[in-house]
C-alpha cells in the first residue's frame, strides 16, 4: 500500500498539517523539520494524492482540450501536432482530456469543477456559443487558430492570410499565371483567411479572378484528389495550384499522376502545413510552415499562467509562417 500523509505524520511525529506544509515548501515550517519530513517522504517512496489535493484545493488538475471537430476536418497531422505542442508544457500534475464540440449536445458538463482551464483549436465560427459558456463558467480560455474577442480571452494564431499570400505570389514569380486554389472546408476560418491570401496575390499581381480556378475541398486527401480532376478537365487548366493544407495537395499530386501527367513538370503544386510527408513526396511539396506545435505549446504556456493568475486582459499573439521552398513548382519565366 502506497505511503501517506499520515504515515509520515506518525513517524515524524507531527500533524499532518505540519507535513502537508513541509511537502508544499511553507515558509511556516523550521527548515530542519521540513528537511525530516521530506527525507521520511522519499524514504517510503510517497506519491501525492492529486484527488485529495485537487478536494482541498478545489482544483481538478485537468486542462481541457477542445476542437471544433475530431472528425470532420481535422488532419491526423494537425492534431497530433497540437497534443505535442500542449504535452511540452503542461507537466505530469495535469491530466489532458481531449474532445471534439461537436460530440456535446450541451455544455452542461463543462463547469469549474471539472476543468482548471481550457484551450480551443478553434476552426469555425460555430465554436462560439462553446465560448461563451466556457467564460460564463469562469474558466480560464485560450483560443488557437482563431481571433475571438471576449474579457480576458487571449488568441494565438499563425498568419495563415500571409502564407496564402506568399505562397500564390512565389507561383506568379515563376511565371504562373493561370493560378488555381483548391479551398478548405467551408465555414472554418483557416480555409476562408487562406482565400483571402490567394485573391490578394491574383489582385496585386493584376492577374484575373476566375471562378472555376476555386474549387471547394474537405481538407483531407480524397477531396484535393477530387478537385485537381475538376481543374484537370477544364478547357484551360490552370498551370499551378494552392492547395489550402498538405493533405489535399498530396491528393492533387494523386490526381495528376493517374491522368498520365507529371509534377512539377506538367502542373505545379504547392501546400499548406508542412506535414512530416511534405518532405518525403516524390517530388517533395512546397508548402507553406504553420507552426501549429509552436502555437499549441504557446497556449499551454499561457493557460497555465491564468490558471496561477487570472487576468481581464485580452491578448492577439500572431505566429509567422514559412514558405518552404521544395521541388513541386516549375519555374516557366521569371517575371
Amino acid at each position: 500500500m502506497a505511503a501517506t500523509i499520515k504515515d509520515i505524520a506518525r513517524l515524524a511525529n507531527v500533524s499532518h498539517t505540519t507535513v502537508s506544509r513541509a511537502l508544499n515548501n511553507s515558509p511556516l515550517i523550521k527548515e530542519e523539520t521540513k528537511r525530516k519530513i521530506l527525507e521520511l517522504a522519499e524514504q517510503l517512496n510517497y506519491t501525492p494524492n492529486y484527488n485529495a489535493k485537487s478536494l482541498v484545493m478545489q482544483r481538478s488538475h485537468t486542462i481541457g482540450l477542445f476542437f471544433t471537430s475530431i472528425s470532420r476536418g481535422t488532419s491526423s497531422s494537425f492534431f497530433a501536432d497540437t497534443i505535442r505542442g500542449v504535452n511540452s508544457v503542461i507537466d505530469t500534475h495535469f491530466n489532458l482530456f481531449v474532445r471534439g464540440i461537436d460530440e456535446f449536445g450541451d455544455f452542461s458538463s463543462i463547469h469549474g469543477r471539472r476543468f482548471d482551464g481550457i484551450l480551443l483549436m478553434s476552426q469555425s465560427e460555430k465554436d462560439n456559443p462553446f465560448i461563451d459558456h466556457v467564460l460564463q463558467q469562469g474558466i480560464p480560455l485560450v483560443v488557437l487558430n482563431r481571433q475571438v474577442s471576449g474579457e480576458g480571452l487571449i488568441n494565438i494564431i499563425s498568419n495563415d492570410l500571409e502564407g496564402a499570400y506568399h505562397a500564390v505570389s512565389y507561383l506568379i514569380e515563376c511565371g504562373h499565371s493561370r493560378v488555381a486554389l483548391i479551398e478548405g472546408r467551408e465555414g472554418f476560418k483557416s480555409s476562408q483567411r487562406r482565400r483571402d491570401g490567394f485573391v490578394k496575390a491574383l489582385v496585386e499581381h493584376q492577374l484575373p479572378i476566375h471562378n472555376e480556378y476555386m474549387v471547394a475541398g474537405q481538407y483531407d486527401t480524397e477531396s484535393g484528389s477530387e478537385a485537381m480532376k475538376r481543374l484537370l478537365a477544364l478547357a484551360e487548366p490552370p498551370t499551378a495550384v494552392f492547395c489550402s493544407n498538405d493533405d489535399m495537395a498530396i491528393g492533387a499530386m494523386n490526381a495528376v499522376f493517374e491522368q498520365g501527367m507529371r509534377v512539377p513538370e506538367d502542373i505545379s503544386i504547392v501546400g499548406f502545413d508542412d506535414i512530416g510527408y511534405s518532405q518525403y513526396m516524390t517530388p517533395p511539396l512546397t508548402t507553406v510552415k504553420r507552426p501549429i506545435e509552436q502555437i499549441s505549446a504557446a497556449g499551454a504556456s499561457h493557460i497555465l499562467e491564468l490558471i496561477q493568475s487570472p487576468s481581464t486582459e485580452e491578448k492577439l499573439i500572431y505566429m509567422g509562417t514559412e514558405l518552404v521552398i521544395r521541388k513541386s513548382v516549375k519555374v516557366q519565366r521569371m517575371v
